[in-house]
């Protein structure tokens, strides 16, 4: 469950904050009974399961919201919310910022790429000029409601214009007003601790692991012995069901039936235990047999 402390208080202190992603609010609500008490939105497992597609800016602002809206419905969790660019210039990242805060978001994450945006992960990325994401930091924090409602700057610069560059882009995002530094996709193992030495003592940093992806795979404690605040593991769970829907299909279409797959599935009361189907039929005949408050009466006949 969440931490009744704030968001940003949370990161100030260990231990590392480790959000898996999450895209709608089943697997918010597993991960959340699973202990973690922050969630990663992803923008890109979005587009996978929503959409189908690969993570190249086809999944829009308004999408993003719904998701969000959905998942604060079910879970009390703090939620990053990733928004890509902004989904436009420095008024559309204004209306974006009002929209997540607005369904829940806790944080909002900015990149720095040119549209169509691509995963981090992704050859072939193109960035705005750093002045202008900038800009849309400005935006963001000045669009918030909430002090508490964060602004994660990333670059992608490393993959453009070279490591060095990322690190002053990413100084840039600091003085913008950005409340946390993601230097995206580190490519050479002792790019980790390069980050932390040239940003770590300007803000809290973020770090993305990426099964497969381009940085070298570290775990929760060894990122904060680096000095990372942050770490996220956005597209795991897609990536996981991705393989085990695979072999359940495959054995379905092998044998005609689920049963050699049994042992590997949730049964039909424990799917219903796991989403609460008991506390809300229960909280259905609650409503129907309980007598409403003698005011509420009195309210009905006037």
């Amino acid at each position: 469950m969440a931490d009744p402390e704030p968001l940003s208080s949370r990161l100030a202190r260990q231990p590392i904050v480790v959000a898996p992603g999450v895209y709608d609010p089943l697997t918010a609500l597993v991960a959340t009974q699973a202990g973690f008490g922050t969630l990663y939105v992803s923008g890109a497992a979005i587009a996978y399961t929503r959409l189908g597609r690969p993570d190249i800016g086809l999944v829009d602002m308004t999408e993003v919201a719904d998701t969000v809206t959905r998942i604060r419905d079910r879970v009390p969790a703090h939620l990053i919310v990733d928004a890509d660019t902004g989904y436009g210039n420095a008024v559309n990242t204004f209306r974006t910022m009002r929209a997540f805060e607005r369904a829940g978001a806790n944080a909002i994450q900015l990149e720095d790429q040119d549209f169509p945006k691509r995963c981090g992960h992704l050859d072939g990325k193109a960035l705005i000029p750093a002045e202008e994401m900038c800009g849309k930091i400005r935006a963001a924090t000045d669009a918030r409601q909430s002090r508490e409602t964060l602004v994660i700057a990333r670059t992608d610069a490393i993959a453009v214009e070279g490591f060095d560059r990322a690190i002053e882009r990413a100084a840039l995002y600091a003085e913008a007003g950005a409340d946390m530094l993601f230097v995206e996709a580190p490519r050479a193992p002792g790019d980790l601790a390069r980050v932390v030495a040239g940003l770590g003592g300007k803000l809290p940093l973020m770090a993305n692991m990426v099964e497969g992806g381009k940085t070298p795979a570290l775990s929760a404690a060894e990122l904060e012995a680096l000095g990372f605040a942050l770490v996220i593991f956005p597209g795991g769970i897609v990536r996981a069901l991705g393989r085990m829907a695979a072999e359940y299909y495959a054995s379905l279409q092998a044998h005609g039936t689920t049963e050699p797959f049994r042992a590997r599935m949730l049964d039909f009361d424990g799917l219903n235990a796991l989403i609460g189907t008991p506390e809300m039929i229960a909280l259905g005949e609650r409503y129907a047999t309980e007598a409403p408050p003698a005011d509420q009466k009195a309210g009905a006949r006037r």
